[in-house]
């Protein structure tokens, strides 16, 4: 089975639910339906194989597990690639911009060289946006001590919307506000849509939706980066 997919966004778009009749079932047999095992599978600390079963109709059923560190990496380094964004294309040069964030603090990512800043587009009412935040907070914390990463979350919503969502959901990003038009400099129409760019001010990775090994492939791409001369 490839990677659980939760399709990209579109403002005001309903969420696209796929493999939700797949029959997964824990250690102990018991079958998880399908939004426990979505949630289980967003964070990235389980994986999925055929059990070797079927059910009454003939159709595969799955197991969950929960993957060691070095389990992790090889499964999501074998699933496809998380679906590259059209506007943040890999090797591309990256023009920064000026931005103000939730707190009145002053960016300029104009001025960033040197610097691996891993950007979101994102919008409260995303469910997959919404689904990624705690991994993306864990992703955060990795790289607390390292002032040479800069996580940034673009976010189309006004400040006092986001204010409220922020005090019952906290997100460790640094937050831009009213972001349309940044969103729309880049030409971005779909959310949440990642970009990781590297100290030379080239693009390394981009990504739309939310895919089981997005985040594996945002941090693959921050060591990669601040390891590079």
């Amino acid at each position: 089975m490839g990677s659980l997919l939760v399709n990209a966004q579109t403002n005001n778009a309903k969420q696209n639910v796929l493999n939700e009749t797949s029959v997964v079932r824990a250690e102990d047999g018991n079958v998880y339906p399908y939004l426990v095992w979505q949630k289980l599978m967003s964070t990235g600390k389980y994986g999925l194989k055929t059990r070797g079963t079927k059910t009454e109709s003939g159709a595969t059923e799955y197991l969950i597990f929960e993957l060691s560190e070095a389990q992790k990496f090889s499964y999501f380094e074998k699933m496809p690639k998380p679906r590259l964004s059209d506007s943040f294309k890999e090797g591309d040069d990256f023009k920064g911009f000026k931005a103000t964030d939730i707190n009145g603090n002053k960016i300029d990512l104009r001025e960033a060289t040197g610097k691996v800043i891993v950007l979101n587009f994102w919008f409260i009412n995303c469910p997959p946006c919404r689904q990624e935040i705690p991994q993306l907070n864990e992703l955060v914390a990795k790289y607390k001590d390292n002032p040479d990463v800069v996580f940034l979350a673009i976010a189309t919503d006004e400040k006092y919307g986001l204010q409220k969502f922020l005090k019952t959901t906290p997100y460790d990003y640094q937050v831009v506000p009213n972001g349309h038009n940044l969103a729309s400099k880049y030409s971005v129409t779909l959310y949440p849509t990642h970009a990781i760019i590297d100290k030379n001010g080239k693009v390394k990775f981009s990504a739309v939706g939310l895919a089981t090994n997005t985040i594996h492939w945002i941090k693959k791409s921050i060591d990669e980066s601040l390891a590079a001369n």
